[in-house]
């Protein structure tokens, strides 16, 4: 009886000092890592732009690393729900998250965030900078950005501008279009981009920045009107459009960068063996066609890179929110 009691007794002892060994040699973690489903957290609703790059990765990723890799929208409190999340999860590589430019601008509009996105987590890559269009409802009687000036200048806060939440790059992107034009509109924030596409079309609302993914597809089936993007550069992918660079507003530049982040601690071998997945995925041919098509450029940094890029994102951001007076709604 004594001997059959001791074996469970053995084998918990076993598997104990398996788990301490692992613990104790992050090498050893990593050569087993994955072996179970990982999580990637996006702080924005489904069908958004960032959602959809999330979802292109992450299914390359589910072929390549032979785990699945499960996309969750957490939308809510301007990101910030969401990162916290990861930010508490256990730093073993199964939680990841999704960031964009909003944790760039969070810093400098809340001041008691319960994370610091340098701090609490550690960068794996940057994935992609995507350029906003400006986008109209038809009904909207303007063809080009010099008659949407106009227009907006003729109606003092009578039009409304979309956002996909209120540390978005679509909302800085509106905020930047104001101080510009010395135009007033009025901003409505929603919890993701699919949301606001929805009530643009719907004519809820007048006009919105988007991230390009989110509503290539209603412009090319004429649903809306297209009149700029905001980057300094034509998109690759829709050319025809101008930038708002060359439409008069000179050195207007915003846009969507989407990054894949672990909790801080996380085992450097661990980290390494993502970012050399996800570069892979980037590099793939049918990923970068279908990426490209939404206006995408491909980056696929390194975890270094990123963090760099993060830093310097933050200090530009500030100065925007400086001086375009935007405040948290």
């Amino acid at each position: 009886m004594i001997a059959i009691l001791l074996r469970p007794c053995r084998a918990v002892l076993l598997a104990s000092a398996a788990i301490l060994a692992a613990a104790s040699c992050p090498g050893a973690a990593a050569e087993t890592y994955p072996n179970h489903p990982i999580r990637i957290e996006v702080p924005y609703a489904a069908g958004g732009g960032v959602d959809l790059v999330a979802r292109v990765v992450a299914k390359g990723l589910t072929q390549s690393l032979g785990q699945s890799v499960i996309v969750e929208n957490k939308p809510g409190g301007a990101t910030n729900v969401a990162a916290e999340v990861v930010a508490r999860a256990n730093p073993d590589g199964y939680t990841l998250f999704i960031a964009s430019i909003a944790n760039a601008v969070n810093p400098s509009l809340y001041k008691s965030l319960p994370f610091d996105i340098e701090k609490d987590f550690a960068p794996i890559s940057l994935m992609a900078d995507i350029p906003n269009i400006l986008v109209v409802n038809p009904s909207i009687p303007a063809k080009s950005v010099a008659e949407l000036i106009a227009l907006l200048k003729k109606n003092p806060g009578k039009y409304t501008f979309a956002s996909a939440g209120v540390a978005s790059s679509t909302r800085l992107s509106g905020e930047l279009f104001k101080s510009m034009t010395g135009t007033d509109i009025l901003h409505v924030p929603y919890r993701g981009g699919s949301l606001a596409a929805v009530d643009l079309l719907s004519g809820r609302v007048s006009m919105y920045f988007a991230a390009m993914p989110s509503v290539l597809g209603y412009v090319r089936a004429g649903k809306l009107r297209a009149l700029a993007v905001t980057s300094l550069q034509r998109s690759g992918s829709e050319p025809q459009y101008p930038t708002l660079d060359e439409s008069g507003l000179k050195g207007f530049n915003e846009t969507s960068w989407i990054g894949l982040m672990s909790p801080a601690g996380t085992p450097p071998a661990v980290i390494e063996k993502l970012h050399r997945a996800v570069v892979a995925v980037l590099k793939a041919p049918e990923v970068q066609a279908v990426l490209r098509d939404q206006g995408a450029e491909v980056i696929g940094s390194n975890p270094g890179e990123f963090a760099d890029f993060l830093h310097q994102s933050i200090v530009d951001t500030a100065r925007l929110v400086e001086t375009a007076h935007i405040q948290p709604e």
